[in-house]
């Protein structure tokens, strides 16, 4: 119901009407390694859906940033959570968040964000901060809903993650979410200058 409310309050922030479901999360985050130290990042968390998924996999190992620019969902959180440092931020000051920390890399990045509520600068501007974030081992994953998949705004996503990574995988649909969804597994970051994002003047981006 939380979801929901803060759904009605800031639909292009939030751009979706429940929180993703334990199948996606299974998905998204199965790109966080079981063994070592990892730093992971996870932009948009909402009300923690991939959240909780992620700290299991890391066991009490690494970091966990959590990266939620709406004040409520930080807030119930960093209460719920309380071995993930939550930040109150925006996704695309991702670079000033891990500084702040003596961070420079993060090895995984999981993004929940709403990037069919995104113009096309703005897609540019935090897809850029998480190919600033990343190193060339680090891996990248985010969703899309399946019934938007050929729509143009996904359609410009898709482009702009093969175009800055050497690898993009889509996982299966999985139907077990509402609505079902695809997910990008991006590895192999090319750390090139941003010119070869999609233009600010391109319209949308993606959904995730």
């Amino acid at each position: 119901m939380s979801f929901f409310l803060e759904f009605v309050r800031n639909p292009l922030t939030v751009a979706a009407v429940a929180p993703s479901s334990l199948a996606l999360a299974e998905v998204v985050t199965a790109a966080v390694p079981r063994t070592g130290a990892p730093v992971v990042v996870e932009l948009g968390p909402g009300t923690g859906a991939f959240t909780e998924v992620v700290q299991r996999r890391l066991a009490g190992r690494g970091q966990h940033i959590a990266v939620e620019v709406i004040p409520r969902f930080a807030e119930r959180l960093a209460a719920r959570y309380p071995a993930v440092d939550v930040v109150q931020a925006d996704a695309a000051d991702l670079g000033t968040v891990l500084a702040a920390r003596g961070i420079s890399r993060a090895d995984v990045v999981v993004s929940g964000l709403p990037w069919a509520a995104f113009a096309a600068g703005r897609q540019r501007d935090v897809l850029s901060a998480v190919l600033a974030a990343l190193p060339p081992h680090g891996v990248f994953t985010t969703f899309a809903y399946v019934q938007t998949r050929w729509a143009p705004p996904a359609r410009r996503l898709l482009r702009s993650l093969r175009s800055r990574f050497d690898e993009v995988m889509i996982s299966r649909t999985v139907w077990a979410n509402v609505p079902p969804a695809l997910v990008y597994v991006c590895r192999r970051p090319d750390t090139a200058p941003s010119a070869r994002l999609e233009p600010a003047g391109s319209g949308l981006a993606g959904h995730a």
